[in-house]
């Protein structure tokens, strides 16, 4: 976010029970603010994670806005003008990202911007990190009872593609997704992947059709247009020398880069 907006000075922190604790900064010159738990709705960053919308003041020491709970830590960071800005998930606010200017020059409007979207692309980073860990969760669960029968295959398979899915929404933790669920595969075959010369995009489109998708439905679901999910799939069939793509599935599955 300081390097989008050339800010001076930037911090923040995630929220924990409500309360913010302030453990990331940049630019400051005192530790004055290093660990701050900011209960909600005191301060600016309370006020922030209350209404869940960005607040600012051009003069944190005159501001009639907040209720100046943290003053002290503040001024001695020497802080005059700063906008908190609320990281929302699910609607909830879990994190706050500040940026300040030691003089009075206001916040001005591309830089609350760029301060916006990068707490939309954080917002979107731990919406797929709850999301991982929640089908983590699922996979021990479900690996726990792995002699079950069908269902339970079935649950993996499923967990499976939606991990290849989040991997091709999310380019920044793509490779980490790619790799859980490679990870699962390999504890579903119990065995090593073999050898193949298939990308990680035919993958992708193969986990899906393994889940009964249309190629419009995997296109979907892979953010891909179907006359690119029908050539990604014609090219892995060739790949396995199956002529449908059913065979297709069933091939992948016994190279094992499918559960």
């Amino acid at each position: 976010m300081a390097s989008t907006t050339g800010l001076p000075l930037a911090f923040g922190g995630e929220v924990h029970d409500d309360t913010l604790l302030l453990t990331e900064f940049l630019g400051t010159r005192t530790n004055a603010m290093r660990g701050l738990a900011v209960r909600p709705s005191a301060g600016l960053g309370g006020a922030t994670v209350v209404a869940r919308r960005p607040i600012s003041v051009a003069d944190y020491r005159s501001a009639a806005t907040i209720t100046h709970d943290y003053d002290e830590p503040v001024l001695t960071e020497g802080i005059r003008s700063i906008l908190a800005v609320p990281v929302v998930v699910e609607g909830k606010a879990r994190a706050v990202l500040y940026g300040a200017h030691r003089t009075g020059a206001p916040i001005g409007g591309r830089t609350a911007d760029a301060m916006v979207a990068s707490a939309r692309r954080l917002g979107h980073e731990l919406r797929v990190r709850d999301e991982v860990d929640r089908r983590m969760r699922l996979r021990e669960a479900h690996l726990a009872n792995f002699g079950g029968g069908t269902a339970s295959t079935e649950q993996i398979r499923e967990v499976h593609a939606d991990l290849r899915r989040l991997a091709a929404e999310s380019p920044a933790v793509a490779d980490q997704l790619r790799d859980l669920a490679d990870r699962l595969a390999k504890a579903l075959s119990g065995d090593t992947p073999a050898c193949a010369p298939l990308t990680s995009r035919e993958v992708d489109v193969l986990a899906q059709v393994a889940l009964g998708c249309t190629n419009a439905e995997a296109a979907q679901r892979l953010s891909l247009k179907p006359e690119t999910v029908k050539s990604y799939l014609r090219s892995a069939a060739a790949k396995l020398g199956a002529r449908t793509r059913h065979e297709a599935v069933s091939k992948a599955r016994r190279s094992r880069l499918l559960p």
